[in-house]
């Protein structure tokens, strides 16, 4: 096992405590508590603010780790320290107090909302007919390109709602289903960078050393 794939591994004595992926699994009396696991060596190198990607990710971030953490966390003040230090690393990589600080606002109310809400898969993206709502275009980003705003507006102009025509969600397929979606998401990726031919992420294939880099000059 030792030598598979250059994995160590590594046992431990029975704890009343375990990390597991992200998470730290704690036996308090009869319960169980959770909390949010860090590694010691992760950078925290969230995107800066000048850096070329979609207006909507740094709200994104946000949203997606206040509510990560609202769900993780057992106990209320783990919670509270986790969000503080996310809003204090966002600061160092250079994003500004003033502007992080309503995003967080808007963050925490829709954690709130989510988890007040019975958390029913089957009807958040299908309705009745069984027609998924949502219709997915997937986009390498560039700053150059035409915002989603922008696509999404000539999607309900000429295809979705257009004029004179009936809708898009009351036509119907070869089979008589109604065809469904009503709105479009616009799904960026990023393109190619220095990270992607450094860190390969792939156990199978670890790539060259970052130091062979160097000799090919």
């Amino acid at each position: 096992m030792q030598k598979w794939h250059g994995l160590e591994w590594t046992c431990e004595p029975l704890a009343t405590s375990v990390n597991f992926m992200d998470l730290t699994i704690s036996i308090a009396g009869a319960c169980l508590s959770t909390t949010l696991y860090e590694k010691p060596q992760n950078l925290y190198l969230y995107l800066p603010p000048h850096s070329s990607h979609p207006r909507g990710i740094e709200t994104g971030l946000i949203f997606g780790q206040v509510l990560r953490i609202r769900c993780l966390c057992s106990k209320q003040e783990d919670a509270d320290a986790h969000i503080k230090q996310l809003f204090q690393r966002l600061c160092e990589r250079g994003h500004n107090p003033s502007s992080l600080i309503p995003i967080f606002s808007q963050a925490e109310d829709n954690a709130r909302t989510f988890l007040e809400k019975n958390n029913n898969a089957d009807t958040r993206h299908i309705d009745s007919t069984g027609a998924p709502h949502k219709l997915f275009l997937h986009l390498r980003y560039h700053p150059e390109d035409p915002p989603a705003h922008e696509i999404q507006q000539l999607w309900r102009q000429h295809v979705s709602q257009p004029r004179n025509e009936p809708p898009l969600h009351n036509l119907e397929s070869l089979d008589g289903r109604p065809f469904g979606p009503t709105r479009l998401i616009v799904a960026y990726s990023w393109p190619l960078n220095l990270r992607n031919t450094f860190s390969v992420r792939n156990i199978h294939n670890r790539g060259r050393e970052i130091s062979s880099y160097l000799s090919d000059r």
